[in-house]
């Protein structure tokens, strides 16, 4: 599931300004986000990896049934099957099985499209938005570091007239800009591992969807391919005596004049 690797990634981003000599953030408050937010990055780039892995799997999927079907297709217009009635039979019987196997697999494909890589697709979507609130965050903390770092330099200066009316105004430049990142940050250390654990809720019944397409797929393989054994069957022969009929059938045209060895 996205979510459970612990590869580490690149910590959060902050730009290089002078640091005010009060302390903004704890140094919890500031580990407890980077926590949060590296697991977040952590399931942004495996649901990512899912999706396209997910593409990639029912393309395959694909492509492997139409080669089948192609294969068969080649078969029963092999001239043989004019000349061989039981050639043909089981050509026919070959090709039939492989545009059913096509047809199911479309279907299989079809619903984990819209049950597991859509909802991939869209969840992803959510976290270039995810990124800008922290980047917003980010801004909102070095305004305050800045204006933090203005007023404690007026308060380090002689106490005259200008100068208090100077610490006012930086006091009051400040204060709006403190709430602001005090409200970005307080949103986001609530909000972080609320979305990160609702990843349970919204993959689980993607995955479900998922095992119950394949089972109902390969249930359905099972049956045609049953049926094609019993169609193609020659006497219940085993796959060692077929191996040892096709040997014999070999050894008869390497005895022909046209193929022996100089």
């Amino acid at each position: 599931m996205p979510g459970c690797s612990s590869r580490p990634q690149e910590s959060v981003i902050p730009f290089k300004i002078g640091q005010p000599r009060k302390q903004i953030v704890s140094k919890t408050v500031e580990r407890d986000f980077e926590r949060e937010y590296e697991k977040l990055q952590k399931l942004e780039e495996q649901t990512k990896k899912l999706h396209k892995d997910m593409k990639k799997s029912t393309e395959a999927d694909l492509a492997m049934s139409k080669a089948a079907v192609k294969i068969s297709g080649d078969l029963l217009s092999n001239p043989l099957c004019e000349q061989d009635q039981a050639f043909l039979e089981s050509m026919t019987a070959l090709d039939t099985a492989m545009k059913r196997m096509d047809a199911f697999n479309q279907e299989k494909v079809n619903q984990i499209q819209r049950t597991v890589i859509d909802p991939l697709k869209k969840y992803s979507s959510v976290f270039p938005s995810l990124n800008m609130a922290v980047k917003r965050r980010e801004q909102a903390l070095q305004d305050y570091k800045r204006l933090q770092s203005k007023v404690e330099k007026y308060e380090e200066k002689e106490k005259t007239g200008p100068i208090m009316v100077k610490l006012h105004q930086a006091r009051e430049e400040l204060k709006p800009v403190r709430e602001d990142f005090e409200g970005k940050n307080k949103q986001l250390l609530d909000e972080m591992p609320k979305f990160y654990n609702s990843r349970i809720d919204y993959f689980q019944p993607s995955f479900e969807a998922l095992i119950r397409a394949q089972v109902a797929y390969f249930t359905e393989m099972h049956k045609i391919f049953t049926e094609l054994t019993d169609q193609i069957d020659q006497g219940g022969l085993t796959d060692e005596q077929r191996k040892q009929e096709n040997e014999a059938k070999l050894n008869e045209l390497r005895a022909l004049s046209i193929v022996a060895d100089d």
